[in-house]
């Protein structure tokens, strides 16, 4: 049916253009368009179309004239750092005092404050949104959107300086969301920002040491889990204790203490609301939980907007058939509790889950709306966690959704799998964004196929597929049949290319309509007799060798091949030709490459013309992509860049890093001078040190080449030197000089180390340092 109340905009971007899917969302019902160029009318019949000179700016107009419509309070929060924490903070504190509405997650572009202001309704009485720019103009734009009356300015840093003349001009461009603000607050101790402030005709509320500032840190005081800190506010002491110990944690709440002080909150009530603070996650994560299931961690909080934010997520990753939501009460919503629960299952319903557990008194008496999915409601979390069933989760995408005093990350502990304590995290934002990448470098037609063989270089094969899938990657590519049923039996139905295929799993390329390479004679031979006996049909991929010399058909072997191509037209059908290069990424072998390209053409050409239609040619790799765009022909082949990697070094600024392995430190000693360490007793102290045991060994994929000093791992952003052998599954580390203790996170690749670092110490290369990592690591996905 048609769908009229969403209006799809569509917006051209750098490696998506919206324009691409405006006749798909035609077939699903959408019936109202916003795009900026020519489309065919003809398939959007029934529709309305309207045509602009730039989509975003109407999506802004859209959303700015929308919130001149309410009069509600607005504070706005723009800085270099610290923007999302201060906003969910005060959120937080402020929100058993208003019906507030804020930016789910770090909506804060361009794009995110428009989608995050068309969220205000009529019973909102306080909007908190933060506001990020990257050039010049794009803060005028967002003023106008949020419309905020008090703006809070964080700090000022390095990020985005390429789109400013000085750091002068950025703090003057940010400042530009306050333009018909009241009232600002801010740092007085940032000088810089100090002194643009104090040319504004607004009221400056200040804060800090400088004996100026309105709201005065006369002293702190760090202990090992928090900070007393002593304020002089109007000739007053008040005395608070933060519960963090660092410095950056202090300043964002600073700027939430000073807006509550001149709001007029009592101490008391905002140090009580003070201690119910934790550190919040600003991601989602996806953890591998007991019986098959996935769990989607969004345990620090509930409201209509990031609860919609975290179904889109959950779409984006379907893992299983089966959606489960494990929802909390909604507080402070400001809807009467059967209007907040009827658009709660409207939300569930459209994003077809299939079971809701309700924790809460307030969503279990409403039950009754919950009628048509398997639900279940406990009127608390303790009760839950003493009387569910662990037998009744099975293979299921599990998202838990609750309000933070709820403390919902108890059942994230009690269904989360238990392995292993070191993990390897993937950012599949990061994923996302060098698939985005590579996608760019195509000409128009081209398709893709990505590899996912090795556990999708140890990153997680299951995962990391429907990830590909959502995003409409044309095929997969895996090294073993094993692999690809598994990859069936998980739900993914792209094409799927098995680049060693043995006999014995012929029966399985059938029925599970996987599709192999063919590189020789026999087997091809043997592929076609045991699809005739059977009479069955299938598509094959044929690999021809030119130049690496490792597998693939010959020239000498192209015209035997023809005539078995010929006989068997009956039961194969090419999908493809191909073949692979054996020095794309270094310009040395660049007339070697050629000579590759015009063999290849040769051969495919003449195979061909024996074919009912031309199959698909793929040449190139993720080297060969960027470096030789006219070997591109039908389809590309994406391996290691699309994991971050490129390996010609032309473009690596343009990729992200998607995995970080890390562990934590079970035990430290102190050791004398003289002392042996592990194994063979091959460390040893030359003064008195501290020695750190972690987590991680050589069956984790911490090589034994990284023992005595070779390797090294982060801690607390300093590096920590491996002392002895690395052993089976620990590791000795000297933390002398760092200030850590026994629990702390250890980095052993990710921003720092990189993996590129370790694989140079062990005369390897990533890919080696990657597919290395044990299937016994647990894998944590998160997107930001």
């Amino acid at each position: 049916m048609p769908d009229v109340h969403t209006v799809f905009i569509a917006i051209p971007g750098q490696h998506h253009d919206g324009h691409q899917f405006l006749f798909e969302l035609h077939k699903k019902g959408v019936r109202q368009f916003i795009v900026e160029k020519d489309v065919d009318l003809n398939q959007l019949s029934d529709s309305n179309v309207l045509k602009v000179e730039n989509s975003i700016d109407a999506l802004q107009s859209i959303a700015a004239y929308k919130r001149s419509l309410f009069s509600l309070e607005v504070i706005g929060i723009t800085g270099s750092n610290g923007k999302t924490i201060v906003k969910e903070w005060l959120s937080h504190l402020l929100e058993s005092s208003f019906y507030l509405i804020k930016n789910p997650k770090s909506y804060n572009s361009q794009i995110g404050v428009p989608l995050s202001v068309w969220k205000i309704e009529k019973h909102h009485q306080l909007g908190i949104f933060e506001a990020g720019i990257s050039m010049p103009g794009e803060m005028k734009k967002l003023e106008s959107i949020i419309k905020p009356k008090i703006g809070i300015f964080t700090n000022i840093g390095p990020a985005h300086n390429a789109g400013f003349d000085s750091l002068d001009q950025k703090i003057r461009e940010k400042s530009r969301l306050f333009d018909h603000a009241d009232l600002i607050v801010y740092c007085k101790d940032h000088q810089a920002i100090d002194l643009v402030m104090k040319e504004m005709p607004k009221m400056l509320l200040t804060w800090g040491a400088n004996e100026e500032s309105i709201i005065r840190i006369k002293e702190t005081r760090i202990t090992d889990t928090s900070t007393h800190i002593s304020l002089i506010y109007k000739g007053r002491e008040l005395n608070l204790v933060i519960p963090f110990n660092d410095k950056a944690s202090l300043e964002n709440l600073m700027h939430c203490i000073s807006l509550m002080l001149f709001k007029g909150f009592e101490e008391e009530f905002i140090q009580q609301h003070l201690r119910t603070l934790s550190r919040m996650s600003m991601r989602l994560e996806i953890k591998k939980g007991i019986s098959g299931c996935y769990l989607i961690d969004d345990s620090y909080s509930n409201d209509l907007s990031s609860l919609e934010v975290a179904l889109e997520f959950m779409n984006q990753q379907p893992l299983k058939n089966k959606k489960t939501v494990i929802l909390s009460d909604i507080l402070q919503s400001g809807l009467s509790n059967e209007v907040l629960y009827k658009k709660i299952v409207e939300i569930l319903k459209r994003n077809r889950i299939t079971k809701v557990i309700g924790i809460g008194e307030g969503i279990a008496s409403h039950q009754l709306l919950f009628e048509e999915f398997n639900a279940e409601f406990y009127s608390s979390t303790s009760y839950f966690l003493n009387h569910f069933d662990r037998n009744n989760f099975e293979s299921e995408l599990i998202l838990i959704k609750g309000a933070r005093s709820f403390g919902f990350e108890k059942i994230v502990r009690e269904l989360q799998l238990k392995i292993h304590e070191t993990v390897l995290e993937i950012n599949l934002d990061a994923l996302v964004n060098n698939l985005s990448f590579y996608r760019s470098q195509l000409k128009t037609g081209v398709k893709m196929m990505v590899m996912v063989k090795a556990v999708a270089y140890g990153s997680g094969s299951n995962e990391i597929a429907h990830l590909l899938q959502y995003h409409n990657v044309d095929y997969l590519g895996v090294a073993y049949t094993d692999e690809a049923v598994a990859l069936r039996l998980n739900g993914i139905h792209l094409p799927i290319m098995v680049m060693n295929p043995s006999r014995q799993d012929f029966d399985k390329m059938v029925e599970y309509q996987l599709e192999p390479e063919i590189f020789d004679l026999d087997l091809l031979a043997d592929f076609y007799g045991f699809l005739k006996l059977n009479e069955k049909q299938s598509k094959i991929h044929l690999k021809l060798d030119t130049g690496m010399h490792r597998l693939g058909f010959e020239q000498t072997e192209i015209d035997t091949l023809i005539k078995i191509l010929e006989e068997s037209r009956d039961y194969i059908q090419v999908a493809s030709i191909f073949s692979h290069l054996a020095g794309a990424d270094t310009t040395e072998h660049d007339d070697f490459t050629r000579k590759q390209a015009s063999g290849f053409t040769a051969m495919t050409d003449k195979i061909s013309t024996c074919l009912p239609e031309k199959p698909l040619y793929h040449l190139v790799n993720s080297a060969g992509i960027l470096r030789f765009s006219d070997y591109q022909f039908d389809m590309v082949r994406l391996g290691i860049g699309l994991y971050g990697f490129e390996s010609s070094k032309l473009s690596q600024q343009h990729l992200k890093a998607i995995s970080t392995f890390k562990t934590n430190i079970s035990q430290i000693k102190e050791l004398q001078l003289g002392e042996t360490i592990g194994y063979d007793r091959k460390g040893k102290t030359e003064r008195k040190s501290r020695v750190a045991t972690i987590a991680v060994g050589y069956a984790d994929g911490f090589r034994r080449i990284f023992s005595n000093g070779v390797g090294s791992v982060a801690i607390n952003g300093q590096r920590a030197p491996v002392i002895g052998n690395v052993c089976m599954d620990m590791t000795m580390i000297d933390v002398t000089d760092i200030e850590a203790e026994v629990g702390d996170d250890v980095i052993i690749f990710g921003e720092d180390p990189t993996i590129s670092e370790l694989a140079k110490k062990a005369n390897t290369i990533p890919y080696e340092i990657l597919t290395n990592v044990s299937e016994r690591v647990k894998r944590v996905f998160y997107s930001e």
